[in-house]
């Protein structure tokens, strides 16, 4: 079998170049932040089962292509790695999404120290505004709780603050809902790999739906690790109504964030 040709597929395009920091040198990083570049965004993922038709990876590659919408929109802003292992449930017994093949899983106590770690890191090379964007749900209350204790312990330390945006993740079971069900998917919400779930994929990356096999699907459940509601109407449509909604939320927080605190 003939080897696949290298190099056809550049994970650094110029529009990701524009605002990843893993796509740029220390120099051109080092130079963005003379420049005025000081918010940095942290999104967080998480891989984890979505049921039958869609990737374990959907949260990191969501985290990380709307981080970067994100970023464009606010201006002078990087984006670091998606943090793709966080708290998923035990292994001893298997619970939560644990329960499912290919799901990740770290102690709590480990991903604070991982996010705090990274934080750190960016706080110490000039970064004054550190952005916590989560978009799994699991961890929400964790991130909230980990930028406030940075921001104590950096207090008096100099100019730099963590912000966490709970509004990127809360617009989905709220706005976004909303949005459905007057669009008459109400009764295909539900709490996981649902209509809302698997349309805002099919926006972002339709390549990690599998999506012939779920318009043939009957309607999934919890023992598909569907948890409530209905995938098999979700399209790209739908989704990028979601989509928006994030970004739009998220730049608002941001960009508030950074008038108040120059």
């Amino acid at each position: 079998m003939a080897e696949e040709p290298e190099g056809v597929s550049p994970a650094c395009p110029p529009a990701v170049r524009q605002v990843e920091l893993a796509c740029q040198s220390w120099t051109e990083i080092g130079a963005g932040l003379k420049a005025g570049t000081r918010t940095v965004i942290i999104p967080v993922g998480g891989t984890e089962q979505s049921g039958p038709y869609m990737a374990v990876g959907k949260h990191d590659v969501r985290a990380r292509v709307l981080a970067d919408r994100i970023a464009r929109r606010v201006g002078q802003t990087l984006v670091a790695p998606v943090l793709a292992y966080v708290p998923e449930g035990s292994t001893r017994p298997r619970t939560g999404h644990m329960r499912f093949a290919g799901t990740l899983s770290i102690p709590p106590a480990v991903f604070a120290g991982l996010v705090e770690g990274a934080a750190e890191s960016l706080r110490a090379q000039g970064f004054t505004t550190i952005v916590l964007l989560g978009d799994h749900g699991g961890y929400q209350a964790q991130l909230a709780a980990l930028a406030q204790r940075l921001n104590r312990r950096w207090a008096g330390e100099g100019a730099a603050r963590v912000l966490y945006v709970g509004t990127y993740y809360d617009v989905v079971a709220g706005q976004y809902a909303d949005y459905l069900r007057r669009q008459g998917h109400g009764v295909a919400l539900g709490k996981h790999a649902d209509i809302s779930d698997t349309s805002l994929m099919l926006a972002v990356d339709p390549s990690l739906v599998r999506e012939g096999l779920l318009r043939q699907a009957g309607k999934p459940d919890s023992a598909d690790g569907v948890y409530g509601g209905d995938p098999r109407q979700a399209t790209a449509e739908l989704g990028r109504v979601g989509t928006a909604m994030q970004v739009q939320a998220a730049v608002e927080a941001i960009s508030s964030f950074n008038r108040r605190h120059p």
